[in-house]
């Protein structure tokens, strides 16, 4: 072989050889003599590659004169005659010479490596590449690239990086993710194809070297998968969201079909059980696919399925970990069996599917449910490092989806304590027309503390209250019962507004105190109580850090009602004011929390003109009315709790009222049961004579003996009959037990026994004691 760089032979145009080297003479052992002359076809122990010919270049096996094949790499060069016409050839043979360090790098490099000419046939491959295009480098060499790869847009990229450097003389680096023609699993590339020039600087060749960088790849996709993970998971504090985003996240790029399976109580409110042994129930929330209209699934959203014992979703939930199961494995099968079995009309979508992968959702040490990602067209089985990526995904997830549980638990209780706090049947009372709403927010933040309650009062009047706790959760709510449990038992003791509220910050501020120690909470309120007196058409009314009421008159204009706000409750230290206005008959005061016109976005003397305008509009009822309201005023997605109180105010006319100045004397007793006898006559009332008679002459006696004048009488016919009498003294009446033998004590005893209820309440001027006694039928 040593020779075979000097063997040289020329074939004319009919195949004939006419020129015969002593170089080809020592290579193949034919003289001169027995060669030319001969066909050159005579010479080959095989037919040579087509392509070989057709570049007249390739590698031949020719016939030794001992019979030896003899395999040689030749080229051809084309002989022209005087015409141009081809004349014949003169082959060369291009004997292997010693391999160089260059030769033997090339052929041992770890990457795949290969030249082509300028017209993009292979001219050389070390073995890495011949691996990579699953033949050798025998069956390539002189064949051009397109006819050797399928017709792809990756290779036709290829094609064209080659022509680039082939026709620029510049190289080009770039990355690829495509399959290789010796396997199914995709790989990623990184490619330089560089020019190669002769000394002259002609440009001859083109080498190429790729290297596998499909691990790189695949660690940088799934740093990519999970960053996005962080960002695209848990957007919303929903649970069936949540399972939703997880599967948008896994289709199409690392499954063709997902899904999200939950164990029951997740969905409730109920606290998590143990995994029960043998079968388990799931329930879906969440599946996804690559193919329109999920085909594949076999349960449908919301629906429950039963998984056996031994299969990877329920492996998976009980051992805590990624199970991966592949196309031909006992329990991949009868899965899929099971699955074409339940939903046959999926089966031609489930056709192909040759890997699983079922992860669990745990969290905080419970496990939620399980998650089952399938591929199909997608090459790649699940590997080792899918499960471990599988798991990381899933493990937020499940944070997400535990998270979205509690806070639809929280929100739960506490907006079943708020509604249980709230009044749910207005108490009856004739000075006023209420309606109400209450919209819980829908903010992750989560249910206020806004209420509101309407409290009947002594005398016909009535207290109108709303208010709103600082702070969202069950602590809001429970601190909104806790203060609206307080103004019920203020209001009982009848206060002015301004003093009812000076009573409810000192509480406010202990609350704060006892939960902080020593000292004061971030606990605070704002609150509004407001009195309305049908007798007078009176509306006295104190705020402390609330937003004013809303009045629309009979006329159709409204207005906010000018007040000092005050601070808010918890402060502490500083005063409140009233402010009193009278009402036409028919008026709609209108009392709000902070969410129906406050928001980041939205400017609050705006909302306010709108709640006014809306206020104006002409409506039905007070139903119709509230709904307008929050129609015009509420921004589409709320971001706090409303609550909307509105009532219209109604008069006690002066024949439903009876009025008697009482001189301080004795004997003007029986003067003041005779003039009540006499208005029960004129209302039709005498059946509660005898009862009234007992009470006028009881609360008279008490105050011109232990009152001071002035004194005064006064009936009000409404849903009772109300009987009043006021003196100059602020000294509060009180039962007490009188003794066998005392002569008086009992009067109050009386009242309380034959009346319905009986207080006391503070005046400007005294105290006014009053009873109620229910009308006869």
């Amino acid at each position: 072989m040593e020779h075979a760089s000097a063997a040289a032979a020329i074939v004319d145009a009919r195949g004939i050889v006419t020129g015969w080297s002593e170089g080809a003479r020592l290579l193949t052992g034919y003289p001169a003599e027995e060669a030319v002359g001969r066909p050159a076809r005579e010479l080959l122990a095989e037919e040579p590659a087509p392509e070989a010919v057709a570049a007249l270049n390739g590698t031949v096996v020719l016939r030794h004169r001992d019979g030896s094949p003899v395999r040689i790499a030749l080229s051809a060069c084309a002989v022209l005659g005087a015409d141009g016409a081809p004349g014949g050839h003169v082959i060369t043979a291009r004997s292997p010479a010693p391999a160089t360090l260059a030769d033997r790098a090339f052929e041992q490099a770890s990457m795949s490596m290969s030249v082509f000419d300028t017209r993009q046939r292979y001219l050389r491959l070390n073995g890495i590449a011949c691996q990579v295009m699953g033949v050798s480098e025998e069956a390539l060499l002189g064949r051009h690239f397109p006819e050797t790869v399928e017709d792809a847009e990756h290779s036709q990229g290829f094609l064209s990086h080659l022509r680039e450097v082939a026709e620029t003389g510049r190289p080009v680096r770039y990355e690829s993710y495509t399959g290789e023609p010796s396997g199914n699993r995709e790989h990623s590339w990184n490619i330089e194809m560089s020019p190669v020039r002769e000394p002259s600087g002609e440009l001859t060749a083109v080498a190429l070297a790729a290297f596998d960088s499909s691990e790189q790849y695949r660690a940088r996709q799934r740093l990519a998968l999970l960053n996005e993970a962080a960002t695209s998971i848990g957007t919303t504090l929903d649970v069936v969201r949540t399972a939703e985003e997880l599967v948008e996240l896994l289709v199409p790029r690392y499954a063709d079909f997902a899904s999200v399976d939950l164990l029951d109580w997740v969905l409730g409110a109920d606290e998590p059980p143990e995994v029960p042994e043998g079968e388990v129930v799931l329930r879906r929330v969440a599946h996804g696919s690559v193919t329109e209209g999920t085909p594949e699934a076999v349960v449908h959203l919301g629906e429950a399925d039963v998984h056996p014992a031994a299969s990877p979703p329920v492996r998976a939930l009980r051992e805590g970990r990624a199970v991966i199961s592949q196309a031909g494995e006992p329990e991949f099968v009868g899965w899929v069996a099971q699955r074409n079995a339940q939903e046959p009309a999926g089966r031609r979508y489930r056709e192909g599917v040759h890997s699983m992968l079922a992860v669990p959702l745990r969290a905080r040490g419970t496990t939620l449910g399980v998650a089952v990602g399938v591929r199909i067209g997608h090459p790649d089985d699940y590997v080792a490092d899918d499960g471990v990526l599988a798991e990381e995904l899933a493990s937020r997830a499940a944070v997400c989806v535990d998270n979205a549980r509690r806070f639809a638990r929280e929100r739960t209780i506490a907006l079943a304590l708020q509604h249980s706090l709230l009044p749910r049947g207005l108490p009856g009372q004739a000075a006023v027309e209420v309606a109400h709403r209450y919209l819980p927010s829908g903010s992750l933040a989560g249910i206020g503390g806004d209420w509101f309650d309407v409290i009947p009062l002594s005398g016909s009047r009535v207290a109108l209250v709303v208010g709103d706790v600082v702070g969202h959760g069950i602590a809001s709510s429970a601190t909104m019962g806790r203060l609206c449990t307080a103004v019920r038992t203020l209001a009982d003791v009848d206060l002015p507004p301004d003093e009812l509220l000076t009573h409810l910050d000192d509480l406010v501020t202990h609350l704060g105190s006892d939960e902080a120690g020593d000292e004061v909470a971030e606990l605070g309120a704002t609150c509004l109580y407001a009195v309305y007196d049908p007798v007078s058409r009176r509306l006295t009314l104190a705020a402390a850090g609330h937003p004013p009421p809303a009045v629309l008159l009979p006329d159709g204009t409204a207005h906010l009602v000018e007040m000092t706000a005050g601070p808010p409750l918890g402060v502490g230290g500083l005063p409140f004011e009233s402010v009193e206005l009278e009402l036409p008959e028919g008026s709609v005061v209108a009392l709000y929390t902070d969410g129906l016109i406050e928001d980041r976005d939205r400017d609050v003397d705006h909302a306010t003109a709108e709640l006014c305008r809306a206020l104006s509009a002409r409506t039905d009822t007070l139903d119709t009315l509230c709904d307008t309201v929050l129609k015009a005023v509420l921004p589409e997605e709320p971001g706090d709790d409303v609550a909307l109180l509105v009532a219209r105010t109604r008069a006690l006319g002066a024949d439903r009222i009876a009025t008697w100045d009482i001189e301080p004397d004795p004997a003007q007793v029986a003067a003041a049961r005779q003039a009540a006898t006499e208005q029960l006559t004129a209302w039709g009332l005498d059946e509660a004579a005898f009862v009234t008679e007992l009470v006028v002459s009881e609360l008279v006696t008490n105050a011109i003996r232990y009152g001071t004048a002035p004194v005064q009488l006064r009936l009000i016919r409404d849903r009772t009959l109300i009987c009043e009498v006021s003196d100059g003294s602020s000294t509060s009446p009180h039962l007490r037990r009188a003794h066998a033998f005392d002569e008086g004590g009992r009067g109050l005893l009386l009242v309380a026994q034959l009346t319905q209820r009986w207080g006391s309440r503070q005046t400007g001027s005294g105290k006014t004691i009053w009873a109620e006694q229910p009308l006869p039928d």
